[in-house]
């Protein structure tokens, strides 16, 4: 994912000129004497953000099914509007620097998801998402009427620019734990419409590797006790395993650690547990960061020695409350939404800038995933 190096206020992207291309434009060669399909080959092997700055054509040959995707960022936004409690699905793109908002997602059932409520003014209801195989995946919320409000997933695939439903779960929920490994998506524990001991015990796996038609839900083997229903977590994969604690920050906690391979719960590393004070996530390398929520200090788990090393200390990341982790960022939820600040990992230090989401919307969840293709653009 490529990055600007200072603060990114929203930018406005006019597609007057993509709507309003010549029949001769459309069919311009991309490189004068090269037939279109060998330009293709020369021009995918330049960084994007060199394309976008030559011309038009180029510009949107970068966002059409024949170019490599490159990387954005994804965000579940919702309305600071104290009448309003829409949620809303938009893309940063990394190199126009602007906001641009999914296509609307299924409206049968309506998606009805409740982030805030006018009667409990301090409660944050949690939206549950993850990625998985480059997809985004909504698994679990709460809907106007305080039930669980999804009973199958609800999925976006950026590479078809389009919304799909997910296998049936085999107990809707919600303040549970979700996370994805190996291709495949954990629910673990949480709420139903009402408490139960058996649900809050549970585990289920949907394996997205299996072809469509034979996606479902099993059970896998179950926790030893509710205690992980308190609150809404992620489980993050790592090293075949899956790493969960039941609460977040720095209270003491209780952590496990899911063995993908034997469907066998274990216990996890103490130097993993006593580092874990904050939001975590591992990247598309399999390294783990955390975000020390008090201090905005992130730092990466080293498996060999069982501790956590810091990379970088800000007060930009104080308050983080999410984060997601991919193609050499982290990118992090704080200020209870009003930013997301983006740390670049491998740069020797760390640097780090922040992009605002846009006006009166705060940033619920965000998700590092392959650019949207636009199929009009190729």
């Amino acid at each position: 994912m490529n990055a600007p190096t200072g603060v990114c206020k929203r930018q406005d992207r006019s597609k007057t000129d993509d709507n309003h291309q010549t029949h001769d434009e459309d069919q311009m060669a991309l490189i004068p004497g090269l037939p279109n399909h060998l330009a293709h080959l020369c021009l995918s092997a330049l960084c994007p953000s060199l394309l976008n700055s030559v011309c038009q054509s180029w510009r949107r040959f970068i966002y059409s099914p024949s170019f490599p995707p490159f990387f954005s960022l994804y965000a579940l936004l919702s309305s600071t509007s104290s009448t309003s409690n829409s949620v809303e699905f938009f893309c940063f793109d990394p190199i126009s620097l602007a906001w641009e908002s999914l296509p609307s997602p299924p409206s049968n059932p309506p998606l009805k998801l409740l982030h805030r409520h006018s009667s409990f003014i301090s409660r944050i209801l949690p939206i549950q998402s993850l990625t998985v195989s480059g997809r985004l995946v909504l698994i679990a919320a709460t809907n106007d009427k305080f039930l669980p409000a999804f009973h199958r997933p609800l999925g976006f695939d950026p590479l078809s620019n389009k919304w799909f439903f997910g296998p049936p779960l085999l107990t809707p929920r919600r303040w549970c734990i979700t996370g994805s490994a190996d291709g495949a998506i954990y629910v673990v524990s949480g709420v139903g419409s009402n408490y139960r001991g058996d649900v809050a015990r549970s585990v289920e796996k949907w394996d997205m590797k299996k072809k469509e038609t034979e996606w479902n839900w099993q059970q896998m083997a179950a926790l030893k006790d509710g205690r992980y229903s308190r609150e809404a977590v992620e489980a993050v994969g790592y090293n075949g395993k899956l790493c969960i604690v039941n609460v977040k920050g720095n209270a003491i906690k209780e952590a496990a650690a899911y063995n993908i391979m034997t469907n066998q719960w274990e216990v996890m590393p103490e130097g993993m547990r006593g580092g874990w004070n904050g939001p975590t996530a591992t990247d598309d390398g399999g390294l783990m960061y955390v975000v020390d929520e008090t201090t905005g200090v992130l730092s990466r788990y080293t498996s060999e020695s069982d501790h956590w090393e810091e990379l970088i200390e800000s007060e930009f990341l104080k308050g983080a409350d999410q984060i997601a982790a991919g193609r050499g960022r982290v990118c992090a939820v704080c200020a209870d939404g009003a930013r997301i600040a983006v740390v670049d990992v491998v740069d020797k230090p760390a640097r780090i800038w922040i992009v605002n989401p846009p006006p009166k919307m705060e940033a619920v969840a965000v998700h590092i995933l392959p650019r949207m293709i636009r199929p009009d653009y190729d």
